[in-house]
């Protein structure tokens, strides 16, 4: 029960002490939600309301079933971004058509995301490297920032999903700059980023919020042509199911499977993160995570919320504030319930320019720009596997950015191994050490033994580039008797690297010289005996270590067993 539900093991000796915690945390977090969800609602095309909507339900969904005890599920910049460059082709922004595909969104999201998690396939965030992911946050950042142009200096930009388009169409409209608009949120900008340098305990975005609503309020600003969020509907939403038309379906599928995969990356990348710091307390699961944030998906669905992920600045918030266990969530979450039930009219004449400023404050923090200089001076490939991504997100959109990506992870993985390190050894003078050539000027080479040592796992993609290795190394090497592979860096071989192996002691054989193998570890020992290595090779010429392979010490054979 405790794996499925990990909110069982945390609660787990629950005292008062751990609750105070809980609760200075949930308020923290519950009153920055406020003004975040109906931002990001607002980024998403959709009526402020439907933030405070996704800031409830799919947090306490996830505190239940999710294995990180800090991490707070709600309304994110980049999943918002996507929910409107994707559906608003499909219908108008703010329509009823729109707000039912974005909640249909947010149940394919979150179905993908449980199979995913069914399946295992956690697995992938692995085939993400921090410089595409650095690449892909950073200018999915920039866009999202760019978005809210419009809302800062007063007037009405297309949306795109292009940041050259955005700033083509500001160029355009630019004669109807508002200028109080753009002071305002000049100021909401500045205020949120000295609160968070100088006065990080206060609360900035309520307080940029309430302030600003005052403003307007006091000195009817809206006669001068402020935009204002309006009305926001009281009390909590209805229980919808979802109009499953097919043809609707087949539309947003794809970009839903791509915005499942982000979310996870998100969700896992800051619960990661922040585990790092109680690492003795638990440990984070990815497919419980795909498990977790899918049901807060899928459920939240229903409840008039649209895709939502793990948020980095809430979450370190959270665990800044104190958060032990999964109640600093219900704490939050009873926060913005409070809110919808009580004080919706108090945001009639937020400005629209106060919540973009908090949406271009927030994600401006992800731009990451001391990675791109770390990688120029250790790793050019790195560097521009970085750029790359973040080229190809910036000017073609976030979607193809995630593929580019991938594609990038996965080819630079591949290239990579596909030319394993490989060192020559030789005997350290006056000892039983063999140590690589080039490094060790005392490390001897005997003229009829070769010793190579491989590290990296054998497989389809590098099997030819050993083999090629070694036969060169035959020819150039005339007066071989005895050619040894140390092992010990071998993690794993399969089919392909097997027949490789006995293409060189063909080779070898052929020329008179005697292969042996050392340092073999377990599981790539049992894959050897049983696809018949060991007969071929004889059990004599595998050794534990290179100097016994040498002596051929009766009492040093390995045994080949399988375990099962």
């Amino acid at each position: 029960m405790k794996g499925l539900f990990p909110i069982l093991s945390a609660l787990k000796g629950y005292s008062k002490s751990t609750f105070k915690n809980d609760m200075t945390a949930g308020l923290a977090v519950g009153v920055l939600l406020v003004p975040q969800g109906m931002a990001y609602a607002m980024l998403a095309g959709l009526p402020p309301v439907y933030g405070l909507y996704s800031a409830i339900f799919p947090q306490l969904v996830y505190s239940i079933f999710g294995s990180s005890r800090q991490l707070a599920v709600g309304p994110v910049a980049m999943d918002s971004l996507l929910v409107a460059t994707s559906i608003s082709t499909l219908a108008h922004i703010g329509s009823e058509h729109y707000i039912e595909l974005a909640l249909l969104l947010a149940f394919i999201i979150g179905s993908t995301q449980v199979l995913m998690g069914i399946f295992k396939l956690g697995f992938l965030v692995n085939f993400l490297s921090k410089p595409v992911i650095s690449g892909f946050t950073s200018a999915a950042a920039l866009i999202i920032a760019a978005s809210q142009l419009k809302n800062i200096l007063g007037f009405n930009i297309p949306r795109s999903r292009f940041i050259q388009d955005i700033f083509i169409d500001t160029i355009r409209e630019i004669e109807h700059f508002h200028w109080l608009t753009f002071i305002l949120g000049i100021l909401a900008i500045s205020v949120l980023i000295l609160f968070k340098r100088y006065f990080p305990k206060i609360p900035a975005g309520i307080t940029v919020v309430a302030l600003s609503t005052l403003l307007v309020y006091i000195l009817t600003l809206t006669e001068q042509g402020f935009s204002v969020v309006g009305e926001i509907p009281k009390g909590l939403p209805k229980f919808q199911f979802h109009s499953l038309q097919i043809e609707v379906v087949y539309e947003i599928i794809p970009i839903g499977i791509v915005i499942a995969i982000i979310g996870f990356l998100e969700a896992y990348s800051v619960g990661t993160r922040i585990q790092m710091k109680h690492s003795k307390e638990y440990s984070i699961k990815p497919n419980q995570e795909l498990l977790a944030l899918g049901l807060s998906n899928i459920v939240g669905s229903f409840l008039g919320s649209f895709p939502t992920s793990g948020g980095f600045g809430r979450t370190a918030v959270n665990d800044q504030s104190g958060a032990k266990t999964p109640i600093a969530s219900w704490i939050a979450a009873s926060i913005v319930l409070s809110t919808l039930l009580f004080l919706t009219p108090l945001f009639y004449y937020l400005p629209k320019a106060t919540l973009a400023s908090l949406i271009i404050v927030a994600v401006l923090g992800l731009v990451d720009l001391k990675l791109p200089t770390r990688l120029w001076k250790a790793d050019k490939a790195d560097f521009v596997m970085l750029l790359v991504t973040f080229s190809v997100t910036l000017f073609f959109g976030i979607e193809k950015g995630v593929i580019i990506g991938v594609g990038l992870s996965l080819t630079t993985l591949i290239y990579k191994t596909s030319e394993p390190h490989t060192a020559w050894l030789g005997k350290v003078s006056g000892t039983k050490h063999y140590r690589n050539l080039l490094r060790y000027d005392n490390a001897e080479d005997h003229p009829n033994i070769s010793i190579l040592r491989i590290d990296a796992r054998l497989y389809f993609a590098n099997i030819n580039a050993v083999v090629k290795i070694i036969k060169e190394a035959s020819i150039s090497k005339p007066t071989l008797k005895i050619f040894i592979i140390d092992a010990q860096g071998i993690s794993d071989i399969d089919a392909t690297a097997l027949d490789g192996l006995s293409e060189i002691h063909s080779h070898l054989n052929s020329k008179g010289i005697t292969l042996k193998i050392t340092s073999v570890i377990g599981p790539v020992r049992d894959k050897l005996f049983k696809s018949g290595m060991i007969e071929l090779l004889g059990e004599s010429n595998f050794a534990p270590s290179i100097d016994e392979a040498l002596g051929n010490k009766e009492n040093s054979k390995l045994r080949f067993q399988t375990q099962d």
